[in-house]
């Protein structure tokens, strides 16, 4: 059995995209994750260090979406995707970034590109 910890819409302005304006001006993302793990030994022990810190990995995905630009959405979601797999309890992530001001000259909601990713 795997438990879930999730975060959705984290927001952070990046420069990511294709079209120089794109890189010029920015715009916002929006990122939710999903991890897969175990999540007994923090809650037989209410204990944050034996879990996620969401906050934590909020600030480090934070750092992905607003560090160094890519073109591809699929590959800001696969450095995500590493950053969540970092921490060794997390056995599997999905991760969604959302680009609701992707360059489409018709009406919209969103954009989003969502990978899965396992250790196994």
């Amino acid at each position: 059995m795997t438990d879930r910890i999730e975060l959705r819409g984290l927001r952070a302005r990046g420069f990511h995209g294709v079209l120089p304006a794109e890189r010029e001006l920015g715009q916002e993302f929006v990122v939710d994750v999903a991890l897969g793990l175990d999540l007994r030994p923090a809650a037989e022990k209410d204990d944050v260090a034996l879990t996620v810190h969401y906050g934590e990995l909020a600030d480090r995905l934070v750092e992905v979406v607003t560090g160094e630009p890519v073109d591809l959405i699929e590959t800001l979601a696969e450095r995500l995707a590493e950053v969540c797999l970092a921490d060794p309890r997390v056995l599997s992530t999905e991760v969604t970034v959302h680009k609701p001001a992707a360059p489409i000259p018709h009406p919209f909601t969103d954009v989003a590109v969502t990978i899965t990713r396992s250790r196994v």
